[in-house]
């Protein structure tokens, strides 16, 4: 399997030396918010919900989702926050605990993702080939699929991944023992699932395409201040694929130094109006 940290000399893609080595670092400051923020959600929904601030709860909740999987989690998984092993693993479990998935699958398939798409394999970027209605169903079964894929493979974070998945069950159980006290519990463990339901749609489905000639047609390369937005910068799939050492922080940093790039490659760039 390629190391996913090191882009290998293919075609005429610059390697990350020669144009962004300084965007494989971030400050100390952006590495400690992006390690509370998920903490800080899980206290913003209780404290909302406590108060019967529905409407506020569930936003904690949608924004605890956007800032794990793909954001977080994410660089956990790719060990580009620059943290010591085992304050990784710890982190990347503890994080993907609070939205009831399993860190270490997430890694397996994410980096077996990087290893073996656009192949069939990749169970990651199965959705990128089937239909849209057909990936909204695999959203609802992704995390089992994940995990029990994971659990098959010879891996040495096996006993993670077992620890993880028999958590994510204990919690569940956990937050239905407790509905008699309060729904409070049962009420984000529901939240926090459906918002895992989003995951094949937005990382698989959105991003890729699969059916292209090279690795820079295969992806889907987005530009724009509206879609932007829309993705919270979070749009750079393209450039994460090429350069996975790369913090999500520094992916807009990316971007703009990959566009001569991309324009002499004749990369044609996805636009939402403007």
């Amino acid at each position: 399997m390629e190391n996913h940290h090191t882009l290998a000399n293919r075609k005429d893609i610059p390697a990350l030396r020669e144009i962004a080595p300084d965007l494989a670092r971030i400050s100390k400051f952006r590495r400690t918010l992006s390690l509370t923020l998920p903490f800080l959600y899980v206290a913003l929904y209780f404290y909302f919900a406590t108060l019967r601030w529905w409407p506020l709860a569930v936003f904690a909740t949608v924004c605890l989702s956007f800032v794990t999987y793909g954001s977080t989690s994410h660089d956990l998984v790719h060990r580009n926050l620059g943290l010591r092993k085992a304050t990784n693993e710890l982190l990347l479990s503890l994080i993907e605990l609070l939205a009831l998935r399993s860190g270490h699958a997430y890694r397996l398939a994410h980096i077996h993702h990087h290893a073996r798409y656009p192949q069939r394999d990749d169970i990651e970027g199965a959705a990128a080939r089937m239909s849209f209605m057909r990936t909204l169903l695999e959203g609802v079964i992704f995390q089992f699929k994940i995990w029990f894929w994971a659990v098959r493979q010879n891996s040495q974070h096996k006993a993670w991944i077992i620890i993880e998945g028999v958590s994510c069950v204990l919690l569940v159980a956990l937050a239905i023992f407790l509905t008699s006290v309060t729904p409070i519990f049962l009420v984000y463990v529901v939240l926090m699932i459906m918002g895992s339901w989003i995951i094949p749609l937005i990382t698989s489905y959105i991003p890729h395409h699969p059916d292209g000639q090279d690795e820079l047609s295969q992806t889907r390369l987005f530009r724009g201040r509206i879609a932007s937005i829309i993705a919270l910068e979070h749009l750079y799939h393209l450039e994460h694929h090429l350069y996975p050492a790369v913090p999500h922080q520094n992916w807009p940093k990316l971007a703009k130094r990959l566009d001569s790039f991309f324009e002499e490659a004749k990369v044609k760039p996805i636009k939402i109006w403007f």
